[in-house]
């Protein structure tokens, strides 16, 4: 079948809710995660596994889907980590103790990284480098309502079914998804590229990391995802331990961080119009700064009100909301010929820093929003400082 000119709208939904299946399979637990640790009797931090080694299962999921999709077609490729993720659901659902728990958790995200990295490939493999950034802007808003509200779903479940519940929603939600990519999605790769074997594809990440101004937008992206997941890592501990509420409140004050990052999703597309992507990865960076400082503040004020820790944060995720999706397409243009490959490589480093920082999160947490917001504050410092370090780079080679 000929790649598209266009995606339809249909088929920007469908790529969109692709992308969502592994965040929403991974964040739809995140209510829960106080009430496993009770279950299985064991401490935070080995609860806390069930979030970040899922996040590093995408994280290589990433790397393995974009070569591969780049010989063998996103289609193909793209069914058979909707199948995988199908399988690690019904490994959870019946998993009895924590390590089986752990392990199904991994193989789940591993097959839902699948519609992170092909979705962004396959609107790549459609639009040139502007036109790509308005889709995938259009692509992260309509993707991210689903797993952000998840963890308000997965609370509900969680109290009237109990907390398997939610793994037989995302197996339901992944043989949906299998059915529909079978009938309707095409495929968009022009010119399949050789793949021969895991050394070539290591050399492919060799070619892309050797690119300064590739690393600035990939590592940019990279930490604005270290903000955002870092949040979502701890704010459920603290909603309980800090703030005194039950796990299910955080489902509902979270809409708030959704409803931030469509606002800059959206303001993203009307942008794009006046400023470059160079501008408004400044401005996504600058006002994530704001936000999160903003936190900081109010917390130094002794303000022990989950508003006071949410409203800021989504003015912070207002900004990335902005920086995200033109920092993933300006990565991806620079190797237009591997965008498979660049998307896999943008997404691994956005989700391994992200797992390691989950992980450390609940490691260093004393009680309350300090180191969590300290380190959000660092990430968001990295992501503005070293891509203002790309871009210097990209203008004394010119």
């Amino acid at each position: 079948m000929a790649s598209p000119t266009v995606f339809s709208k249909k088929l920007i939904i469908l790529l969109a809710v692709a992308s969502a299946l592994g965040p929403t399979a991974m964040q739809i637990l995140l209510p829960a995660i106080p009430v496993i640790q009770d279950t299985f009797s064991v401490s935070n931090d080995v609860a806390q596994l069930t979030l970040s080694l899922s996040m590093l299962a995408i994280a290589l999921g990433t790397l393995y889907y974009g070569p591969i999709s780049d010989k063998h077609g996103r289609k193909p490729v793209m069914l058979i980590g909707l199948s995988i993720a199908f399988l690690g659901s019904i490994a959870c659902f019946f998993a009895d103790s924590i390590q089986l728990l752990i392990l199904g958790r991994f193989v789940q995200a591993f097959g839902g990284a699948v519609g992170l990295v092909l979705a962004r490939a396959m609107v790549r493999d459609v639009y040139e480098a502007t036109d790509a950034a308005k889709v995938i802007a259009t692509l992260v808003m309509v993707m991210v309502v689903i797993p952000m509200l998840s963890p308000a779903l997965g609370g509900e479940l969680m109290a009237m079914f109990g907390w398997q519940s939610v793994f037989s929603v995302v197996a339901g939600f992944s043989m949906i998804l299998f059915a529909i990519t079978f009938y309707l999605l095409p495929e968009t790769l022009a010119e399949p590229m050789p793949f021969e074997g895991f050394s070539a594809m290591l050399s492919t990440y060799g070619l892309l990391i050797k690119s300064a101004v590739f690393r600035s937008y990939a590592l940019c992206a990279a930490f604005v995802s270290v903000v955002f997941f870092s949040f979502i890592a701890a704010a459920p501990e603290i909603m309980v331990s800090a703030f005194g509420r039950p796990p299910t409140d955080y489902g509902y004050y979270f809409i708030m961080i959704p409803l931030g990052f469509m606002g800059g999703n959206y303001a993203t597309r009307i942008l794009t119009k006046q400023f470059s992507i160079n501008q408004l990865i400044s401005l996504g960076g600058s006002i994530a700064l704001l936000g999160i400082i903003g936190a900081l503040g109010s917390q130094m004020l002794g303000l022990n009100h989950p508003l006071a820790l949410f409203a800021p944060v989504a003015i912070a995720v207002f900004g990335n909301g902005i920086t995200l999706p033109n920092a993933q397409a300006a990565a991806i243009n620079e190797f237009p010929q591997y965008a498979g490959s660049a998307s896999g490589l943008t997404g691994f480093l956005q989700m391994a820093l992200s797992a390691v920082a989950a992980q450390a999160v609940a490691w260093v947490y004393n009680g309350t929003a300090f180191p969590l917001l300290l380190l959000m504050l660092c990430a968001s410092v990295l992501s503005l400082g070293l891509f203002q370090l790309g871009i210097k780079s990209q203008r004394k080679t010119l």
